[in-house]
């Protein structure tokens, strides 16, 4: 990590703080017998995790469930060995239920590029063993991260991590939001969650701090998802559902009247996010924010944003600008409001924080881990205001196309076409049209494209240092491949984003049979501008693997998150990769 911070800056967290992490520093020689903290029974029902590595630390985490309320003193071990013989830092805390018995420890004092082993105790209850690494400095040959998103805990089980732990070369885990869902039992996609024995806790949506914590309780008391954070550090941002649905700085489409103040909630839910995961605090109390860098040797920057609660105007709505009565769709209107030069996603400190650490970066790649897609996404307006589905404006535009060719007595339409054309003449409607007619337009106005100048800051930001840029991203619930150009037109970048964990994606908004899905892909594909791949259908995490040359990205796929059963969904796997300098998005071809 970048940001370089004291050993008096770190002694200043006191325990109390929210998120706050005890200092780590070296062999402490302390143990649970040395202080008059009585003994309480506890287990380790939630696991352990490690997280936010440096070059010469790492945050370890853990949560003890005690039998009574009361203070517990808890105690770590970092080793170089799985068998705790050759232990480098050690050292012990008071934990209770001010901070919901949760443990934060920030482990310094570590040498770069290097594995080590941790573990924590109570008395006489031990943990399970965890391995964590910290970031490699100077000449790097590889990295590999994992990336996920969007695991929603009613719709299936957590089989995209428990295919993940699977993957033994990983440098670390980016997860990039949506680690939680708020919502209330029998809500989103929860049709299955009786039957799985995965109806969530609280039963009600989450509102107060003590809501976060019990739904962050049952999440991590998933075994797929607490041997995945045994195994690799997690870099991780929150998306809108740790807080709740489309949420943006001073609001959110699921925060709704008699639910109390939204700033009070969005506190709860972040002061519990920063208990649960194992995110470095940059200084006591403070757990708003969360954009910073790692740097994996001379070969990736990463450079981790939030898009979603800091700074984020509220988002536009299509509605706003269709007529009511005729259903005209104001496109002037529309990218007047959308292209405004004052419109933000990060809001101004953390962009003039992101284009400072762009401008001195020296990583080979350079790679932004952040929430929502960044491509140009642009469908038919038709399509993006759902007044025609893909099949349908796909039918539509096909017979438009014929009509003109007819009555330009165009000299190669057959025989079978006219006869097509006479039959279906009919459905070419002076609205279908006009529908047919209007400009490509965003579909997704909570991303980036709902944000169109911003966009252009940092691409061209990154344009004028000639990075290797790679932007990764979740959110959707469905896989992308992205060639990111700017308003001149050039391409700077691509981007790759990853499936959900277990969150339908457009299959289930779109209500598509699984024997249309390959033509829809296809056609979606079709239809955008720079967009390379499309999975609509499958859960599943992508892999990206840095080396000098290029960056792989690689999507895997589960075959069901219905069945604990499962099997990677091979045959629904995709590998692209793009080389240093080019910007160009090329399929791979497996021999």
């Amino acid at each position: 990590m970048k940001r370089s911070f004291s050993r008096r800056d770190f002694l200043a967290m006191s325990a109390k703080g929210v998120g706050a992490a005890v200092l780590s520093y070296g062999l402490m020689g302390c143990s649970s017998s040395d202080d008059d903290t009585p003994a309480v029974a506890v287990a380790f029902n939630h696991g352990i995790a490690s997280g936010d590595p440096a070059h010469d630390a790492v945050i370890l985490w853990t949560r003890v469930t005690p039998e009574t309320d009361a203070d517990v003193r808890v105690s770590w071990e970092v080793a170089a060995d799985a068998d705790f013989k050759d232990i480098v830092t050690n050292g012990s805390t008071i934990t209770n239920a001010d901070r919901d018995y949760t443990v934060k420890v920030d482990a310094m004092g570590l040498t770069a590029g290097t594995a080590y082993f941790f573990r924590f105790k109570s008395g006489s209850v031990t943990s399970v063993t965890g391995k964590t690494r910290t970031l490699p400095e100077g000449a790097v040959s590889q990295v590999k991260l994992a990336v996920v998103s969007c695991a929603n805990f009613p719709a299936g089980y957590f089989n995209v991590y428990e295919l993940l732990t699977e993957q033994q070369d990983l440098d670390a885990l980016v997860h990039l939001g949506d680690y939680i869902y708020e919502y209330e039992r029998g809500g989103y996609a929860s049709e299955h969650a009786a039957e799985l024995g995965r109806e969530v806790l609280p039963a009600h949506e989450l509102v107060s701090l003590g809501d976060y914590r019990t739904r962050y309780a049952q999440y991590r008391g998933d075994a797929s998802l607490q041997k995945l954070h045994a195994m690799v550090p997690f870099i991780t941002v929150w998306d809108d559902h740790e807080v709740c649905n489309d949420a943006w700085r001073e609001g959110a489409e699921n925060h709704n009247e008699g639910e109390g103040d939204f700033s009070a909630r969005k506190q709860a839910a972040m002061q519990a996010y920063f208990e649960w995961l194992p995110i470095r605090p940059w200084r006591e109390g403070n757990h708003e924010e969360i954009y910073r860098s790692f740097s994996f040797g001379d070969l990736v920057d990463l450079h981790m944003l939030d898009t979603r609660l800091l700074g984020r105007d509220q988002q536009l709505d299509f509605n706003t600008y269709l007529d009511p009565n005729t259903g005209a769709f104001d496109g002037e209107a529309f990218m007047a409001d959308v292209t405004a030069t004052d419109r933000t996603m990060l809001g101004a400190l953390q962009l003039l924080w992101l284009q400072g650490t762009l401008l001195s970066a020296t990583g080979k790649w350079q790679v932004l881990g952040q929430q929502v897609l960044m491509g140009k996404m642009l469908l038919p307006a038709a399509i993006a205001t759902q007044q025609l589905s893909i099949p349908q404006f796909a039918e539509l535009a096909a017979l438009a196309q014929l009509a003109a060719r007819a009555q330009a007595n165009d000299p190669t339409l057959t025989q079978n076409e006219l006869t097509y054309l006479v039959a279906n003449q009919y459905k070419l409607t002076p609205e279908v049209i006009a529908l047919l007619k209007l400009p490509a337009i965003p579909y997704n106005l909570d991303a980036w494209d709902g944000y169109a100048y911003e966009r252009e800051v940092i691409l061209g930001t990154a344009k004028s240092k000639d990075h290797n840029l790679v932007v990764i991203a979740g959110d959707t619930h469905n896989a992308w491949a992205n060639e990111l150009r700017d308003v001149n037109g050039d391409v700077v970048g691509v981007e790759f984003a990853t499936s959900s964990v277990s969150s339908p994606g457009l299959e289930y908004y779109l209500n598509l049979p699984t024997e249309q899905i390959p033509a829809t892909e296809a056609a979606v594909v079709g239809l955008v501008d720079d967009l390379k791949y499309a999975n609509l259908k499958d859960r599943g995490f992508m892999t990206l693997t840095f080396t000098q040359d290029a960056v792989r990205s690689d999507w895997h796929f589960v075959s069901s998150i219905l069945d604990s059963e499962f099997t990677e969904a091979e045959d629904r796997g995709y590998s692209a990769m793009t080389l240093a300098g080019s910007h160009a998005i090329v399929p791979v071809s497996e021999t």
